[in-house]
């Protein structure tokens, strides 16, 4: 190739990859795609069962993930597709901490497909996440740093009969993380005592650092899922909760 024509395939490229990067930057700050905060959201698979009425064939026995969100944006970019090969490589981790708690399988593709592709194109913007082996891999990092199931254990805070207050909880794992978490429970009906414990969400800036969880904002437990459920998480009244045990055979 001529170096005139070479120059301008060259020029060519960078032009496209320019606008590229425009437009993504043009639809990640609009309107509803914009967002401050990451929430790392771990749910509790005993609640979960419950929340939908499902008794769940052997739920997890530990905290798992629900996502790595983004705190106000959803689906920012619908033609950038889930694929699973890009994964492939963390299936074994993924299966065991982010697997999908409703449904029984060894292929959790589709809860997958949906926490990318509703939250992963939103969060893709920085580059620690801006594929989607780095957003999940990325996720479990945060997942296993936090290490929520063995700091709740450390602080007395275990599945029982036995009822905790919401103040208690909070307070032990600021104390521990050094910021305000957000807590969800599963709220009583009317044949019950007392709400739940179901959802603990801890909040990071754009730089991957801790930070609190007291914004007004962000997807709410009732309004994320992949399938419809009958009840839905709130943020935690002041006063007592229930940390349900898994059922006998939880994994």
């Amino acid at each position: 190739m001529k170096p005139a024509a070479a120059r301008r395939v060259f020029l060519c490229s960078s032009c496209l990859a320019f606008c590229y990067l425009c437009c993504a930057q043009v639809l990640w700050r609009s309107g509803d795609h914009e967002w401050k905060k990451l929430i790392m959201v771990h749910h509790w698979p005993t609640t979960v069962c419950m929340e939908v009425g499902n008794d769940c064939r052997n739920p997890p026995d530990y905290w798992t993930i629900h996502g790595l969100w983004a705190d106000k944006a959803e689906s920012c970019n619908r033609s950038w597709h889930f694929d699973f090969n890009e994964i492939k490589g963390l299936l074994q981790e993924m299966n065991m901490y982010w697997p999908d708690i409703l449904h029984s399988t060894d292929n959790h593709s589709t809860f997958w497909r949906h926490e990318w592709e509703k939250h992963g194109t939103c969060v893709a913007q920085l580059e620690a996440l801006n594929s989607q082996q780095k957003y999940f891999g990325k996720g479990l990092d945060l997942y296993k740093g936090l290490a929520l199931n063995s700091m709740l254990q450390k602080l007395g805070i275990r599945p029982s009969g036995n009822y905790y207050q919401i103040s208690d909880i909070k307070d032990a794992l600021a104390s521990v993380y050094g910021v305000v978490p957000k807590v969800q429970c599963l709220l009583p009906e009317q044949d019950e005592e007392v709400q739940a414990l179901g959802q603990i969400e801890l909040c990071f800036t754009k730089d991957l650092q801790l930070r609190n969880c007291t914004e007004p904002g962000g997807p709410r437990g009732q309004q994320e899922g992949v399938r419809l459920a009958l009840r839905g998480l709130e943020v935690c009244e002041d006063g007592p909760v229930y940390y349900p045990p898994p059922p006998q055979g939880g994994r």
